[in-house]
């Protein structure tokens, strides 16, 4: 996993930047230990951290919901074992989640992935 994981590079903000970008909304964060990309997870309709993880390679991610600490390893399926990344390590516990909540519809359990 060389290169995997780069414990000084920050997060690249505090929501999805892809979904950001297209107006969108996540359900959870996920963040590239590799570059800091945060990117919805795979139960959010642009399932953004997957899709950046097979288009760079960066194969760790990390929780980047507050009180989670957890990473995975997206090529071998598993939960493993990670170092302390640059602060923050999470979004604002007071964004909440679903988010951003002008932008989630009314519907939104019926729009996740299970």
């Amino acid at each position: 996993m060389d290169g995997q994981i780069d414990v000084d590079v920050p997060p690249s903000g505090a929501g999805c930047q892809d979904c950001d970008a297209a107006g969108g909304w996540w359900v959870h964060l996920r963040r590239c230990a590799a570059c800091g990309h945060v990117g919805c997870c795979d139960s959010s309709p642009g399932q953004h951290a997957t899709k950046h993880a097979t288009d760079t390679g960066h194969r760790i991610v990390q929780s980047f919901e507050p009180g989670e600490d957890w990473f995975y390893d997206y090529v071998s399926q598993q939960m493993v074992a990670g170092p302390s990344l640059a602060e923050p390590t999470s979004h604002p516990a007071d964004q909440g989640a679903p988010a951003p909540r002008d932008r989630v519809p009314a519907n939104w359990m019926e729009l996740i992935h299970r």
